[in-house]
């Protein structure tokens, strides 16, 4: 008999990819969405794979998250909501009580689930891993906001404050989260591994890198700056650089991604853990957008403008050789990705900036700062 999964956030880019592959692995697929207006502006979108069934409701909503439980083997949660939104109750409500209201569904109506793997995030890091010259491996602490108005964007060492070089970070670096969303991710993944362990049911957290590709979307500003900068671009607009552009990110296809998900399903060597999936390669943000910029053939170099956001990371790689040990193995190199993104994203019509009235808001909210002149 096919395995039966749940993939909340069936939708968005990672769930409906990994919907497609467990569809072609031979897997019965539920796919749970609520459709995020900020998301999906235009409704239900085409690339729904016909092959799986499709609830449109919320994981918020008790009755609708037991309905879509019924008769389960494995739960894919990808349920979230994400970014830098100005919200702060909303990120709290879907993710830790969504997540955590799910659980409690699972465990009182005794279902047969037999795994949980939840979507966590490399936002979860306080800040990357450096390598200091006097001491080594060491873990910065998160950069005050008094230090990013003087323009002072490195991080430090936090014995004797040595400007540390950025190496990959391992799963058992700090976390915390520094914004809201990161926050609320550790909510995710310490209420999933811990009700695991309680109720003897495998889990595991996969802590995504910034994950890119076709179907993300087009017409949320706040989150995914591949797809930000390419609508900025396509626009005739230059891409918006945060601090100086040297910050870097360790970017993930969503194809490899899914197949991340299916690993973990598979497998008993994650279980119980949370795990970094990654590229290994750490890429500076201007590199990203001066890559868009030469793909598109738009010549439109990426604007500074002395901004910042306080609680954001410096640098961040993802160590991955716990998921290599597993059989982790990323497919899709990131010229390649990027080719394949842009290549879908022409095919996408009315495609508009909402970038430029999405900054003002979250200048307007804090979220966003700039240095002292």
């Amino acid at each position: 008999m096919a395995k039966r999964a749940l993939i909340t956030g069936g939708a968005g880019l990672i769930g409906s990819h990994t919907v497609d592959l467990l569809v072609r692995e031979g897997w019965q697929v539920r796919a749970l969405d609520n459709l995020e207006p900020q998301t999906h502006r235009r409704g239900k979108p085409t690339w729904i794979n016909e092959n799986a069934e499709f609830i449109q409701g919320d994981l918020r909503d008790r009755d609708t998250i037991t309905a879509a439980l019924d008769k389960i083997d494995l739960v894919f949660h990808q349920a979230a909501y994400g970014g830098y939104m100005p919200e702060i109750a909303k990120f709290v409500h879907v993710n830790s009580l969504g997540t955590a209201q799910m659980l409690e569904v699972i465990r009182e109506k005794k279902l047969p689930v037999q795994k949980v793997v939840v979507a966590s995030s490399q936002a979860v890091y306080s800040e990357g891993a450096g390598d200091c010259p006097t001491h080594g491996l060491v873990f910065p602490s998160v950069r005050p906001i008094e230090q990013l108005r003087k323009s002072d964007w490195q991080a430090h060492c936090p014995v004797c404050g040595a400007i540390t070089k950025s190496v990959p970070t391992p799963e058992n670096a700090p976390v915390g989260g520094e914004t809201v969303y990161g926050l609320t991710k550790v909510d995710q993944e310490r209420l999933v591994l811990l009700w695991g362990k309680q109720v003897g049911i495998p889990t595991v957290a996969l802590r995504y890198s910034c994950t890119y590709g076709p179907r993300q979307s087009i017409f949320n500003p706040y989150t995914g700056v591949i797809a930000i900068f390419c609508t900025r671009l396509l626009n005739g607009l230059p891409p918006v650089l945060y601090e100086d552009g040297e910050q870097t990110r360790d970017f993930s296809f969503v194809d490899d991604i899914a197949r991340a998900n299916l690993l973990a399903a598979e497998t008993d060597k994650l279980d119980g853990l949370a795990v970094n999936i990654g590229s290994g390669h750490g890429i500076p943000i201007r590199q990203i957008a001066e890559q868009l910029s030469d793909i598109l053939k738009i010549d439109i170099p990426p604007e500074i403008n002395g901004e910042f956001r306080p609680g954001e990371m410096r640098h961040l790689t993802s160590d991955t050789r716990i998921a290599r040990s597993a059989g982790y193995k990323p497919t899709v190199g990131l010229s390649d990705g990027i080719a394949r993104y842009i290549g879908w994203i022409r095919t996408q019509s009315d495609i508009r900036d909402y970038f430029s009235e999405a900054s003002e808001n979250l200048k307007d909210k804090g979220i966003v700062h700039r240095v002292a002149r």
